[in-house]
């Protein structure tokens, strides 16, 4: 490969560098002091989705991949909730995915489109991986949430992160971390 690729590379990582220190937003809205990154949370998002693909018996490679690219876009348009999202409707999606493009653009063609086509299946929901990595992003939500509460912080800015919608193997552990803050009171 020549010294041109390397830089390219270069310039996507240092842009996705930024999502370590990158604060959940929702985490600093809670309250939280030293919130996790966005970078911290889409690691775990990975592990988690690549354990429920192989669970299921899906392409857990594909599902990893997946999560690990899931939150790339926030480094050019931040980590905003859901709310925030909402607000701004579809002019957000628009952003998000020009962002996406962008980060992508420093990428070999066929890199580079492998990557957006597998992001968009994300968005769309549109395989079972993606499906596991959608379920992954909310369960590590809620698993940090259950960390944080166990940390002292204040249950009442944290329940609404533990109001999760989840499936099959999801639900399951779900149901664990909930039984375990039950436990915790």
């Amino acid at each position: 490969m020549d010294g041109e690729i390397w830089e390219e590379l270069l310039e996507l990582l240092v842009a996705a560098g930024k999502l370590k220190r990158l604060k959940r937003r929702g985490w600093v809205e809670a309250g939280i002091e030293e919130p996790e990154s966005v970078a911290e949370h889409s690691f775990r998002t990975a592990l988690l989705a690549m354990m429920l693909a192989d669970l299921r018996g899906l392409d857990a490679e594909r599902a990893m991949r997946m999560a690990l690219i899931h939150d790339l876009a926030e480094a050019m348009v931040g980590d905003l909730t859901p709310e925030e999202k909402r607000r701004r409707g579809p002019a957000y999606l628009l952003e998000e995915g020009e962002a996406m493009e962008r980060l992508l653009s420093h990428l070999p063609k066929p890199l580079s489109d492998s990557y957006l086509s597998m992001w968009n299946e994300l968005r769309c929901a549109g395989s079972p991986e993606a499906e596991i990595v959608i379920q992954s992003d909310r369960l590590e939500m809620c698993i940090q949430a259950m960390e944080y509460l166990e940390a002292g912080h204040d249950p009442s800015r944290l329940e609404r992160f533990l109001q999760i919608e989840t499936r099959d193997l999801s639900k399951e552990l779900h149901h664990e971390i909930i039984k375990r803050i039950k436990s915790k009171k």
